[in-house]
């Protein structure tokens, strides 16, 4: 992709989130997110390799399928009331569709399966944009709604993408799979405290996205696609791998580092709703993820490769 085109993909990528961040109107909400998906496929697809067309066939049907549910359900809510405002979301049968749309856009459970995918057929940088951009204005329309949505069916997809994405990331040995299943387990976390505390949900979203990006941006200086790949970083670059290692568990929510504060913040939010039980059985499943974070760790820091790596020593100095 020449440099020209890429600043025009960037450019509408920033331009469709944007529109639908600031809108009120759910026309123009739902043409920033058309503007989103069509922004992503020539990133997507850009390595022309078959599988990364495959991916961005998936994605776009998806997202298209998603943007048709958002915008069926807000003509449904404006044949009831009339009025085409998005904090004015009052049908509850819209409420549902809408819901389902934006699950779908997430890649929340049980509409997740997608997302694993695509992400394994892009590039590590156009994995970051999947897994954080795109995201945003979804995330944002389900705040902008909270106050009108279904607190059971939310909790129940929360625990479900909690579950899924932990139990599917056990058996991965790819790192752009096991990045994908760890965004759906903190999708879950997102979706269960954002009818009770939207803000909190941004706050826990802010944080994932940043170190997401961290995660994404080591793996992408290293070059490192697989858990094998991965063994041979710590002879070359000891520093990042030790910066990973601290990413990943901070990723996985372990007590002294940043990831805690969101998940803490939750489950005290949730205690205080007198939902105990479903707080209890989202932390018990966070640990399920927290095992291939620490496989992960183990792998960047821990093991040394059983032979002498072919790579280049980083700190050696070519002969001339």
């Amino acid at each position: 992709v020449n440099p020209q085109a890429n600043l025009v993909f960037i450019t509408s990528l920033f331009l469709g989130t944007t529109i639908t961040v600031s809108s009120n109107h759910w026309v123009m909400a739902w043409a920033g997110l058309e503007l989103n998906t069509l922004a992503i496929l020539p990133l997507i697809s850009k390595s022309h390799h078959p599988r990364a067309f495959k991916a961005s066939i998936k994605y776009f049907l998806v997202q298209a399928a998603a943007s048709t549910l958002i915008l069926f359900s807000s003509m449904t809510n404006a044949w009831q009331t009339g009025q085409w405002d998005i904090s004015q979301l009052t049908c509850p049968v819209s409420c549902l569709i809408l819901t389902a749309g934006i699950a779908m856009k997430l890649g929340l459970a049980p509409f997740h399966f997608w997302f694993p995918e695509v992400l394994q057929g892009s590039s590590l940088i156009t994995g970051l944009l999947l897994s954080t951009a795109m995201k945003f204005p979804p995330i944002t329309l389900l705040y902008m709604t909270s106050q009108s949505l279904n607190p059971t069916l939310l909790v129940t997809m929360a625990i479900l993408s909690a579950a899924l994405g932990g139990w599917m990331g056990l058996n991965q040995t790819q790192t752009r799979k096991i990045l994908a299943f760890s965004s759906i387990s903190h999708l879950g976390w997102m979706a269960i405290i954002i009818v009770y505390s939207p803000k909190l949900a941004l706050l826990n979203f802010y944080l994932y996205a940043l170190m997401t990006a961290a995660a994404f941006l080591t793996l992408n200086s290293i070059n490192t696609l697989k858990l094998s790949t991965l063994m041979t970083t710590w002879t070359k670059t000891p520093a990042l791998s030790a910066a990973l290692m601290l990413t990943l568990l901070s990723l996985a929510g372990l007590p002294p580092l940043t990831g805690f504060l969101p998940k803490w913040l939750i489950i005290q939010e949730l205690t205080k709703q007198e939902m105990a039980p479903a707080a209890t059985l989202i932390a018990l499943l966070s640990l399920l993820s927290l095992f291939f974070y620490l496989r992960l760790a183990y792998c960047a820091t821990i093991t040394l490769p059983p032979h002498t790596t072919n790579h280049m020593k980083q700190w050696h100095t070519n002969k001339p």
